[in-house]
């Protein structure tokens, strides 16, 4: 079985991606408290919050997902299962977050910076099922798109927010 396919030769990735995500999104935690005013008072602030934190909970949930031992059947249903609902979920709360008049573009932009975070995972889910296409490495570009926005709206939410 090639490594895309075997979870167990990517143990050191899932474990580091479960501590990144977490520990971000114990950052976002903190921003939204020391800055819960302006974040209650800003249109979209707090479901946009919410979304970021949905996304990383997704990156820890599929990183421990591969940390089990188990068949990659059972992984790959898992991982397609998770980022299905990962995927309707943080869409439907990026959706939210934009004020109702906003620009066409915008709401398509930040559908798919929601959906390069949460669809890779139910792509590698996919893949892992067929043993083609890829396998494990769409989980890769899921973890790095979580975190990199998570790590981007922690700065909105910590210092943007306060100019």
């Amino acid at each position: 079985m090639s490594s895309a396919y075997d979870a167990t030769a990517w143990s050191d990735l899932f474990v580091a991606a479960a501590g990144a995500s977490a520990a971000l999104a114990g950052l976002v935690f903190v921003a939204v408290s020391i800055n819960i005013e302006e974040i209650l008072t800003g249109e979209g602030l707090p479901t946009r919050a919410l979304e970021t934190l949905v996304r990383l909970m997704g990156a820890v949930v599929v990183s421990v997902l591969g940390l089990i031992p188990q068949s990659s059947t059972a992984l790959g249903i898992e991982l397609a299962v998770e980022g299905a609902l990962s995927a309707v979920w943080t869409v439907e709360l990026a959706r939210r977050s934009l004020p109702e008049r906003t620009q066409r573009s915008w709401v398509i932009g930040r559908i798919a910076i929601s959906l390069c975070g949460t669809l890779p995972f139910l792509l590698a889910g996919l893949s892992l099922l067929g043993e083609r296409g890829g396998g494990l490495y769409w989980a890769v570009g899921g973890l790095l798109f979580a975190i990199g926005g998570g790590v981007t709206t922690a700065w909105v939410l910590l210092v943007e927010i306060r100019r």
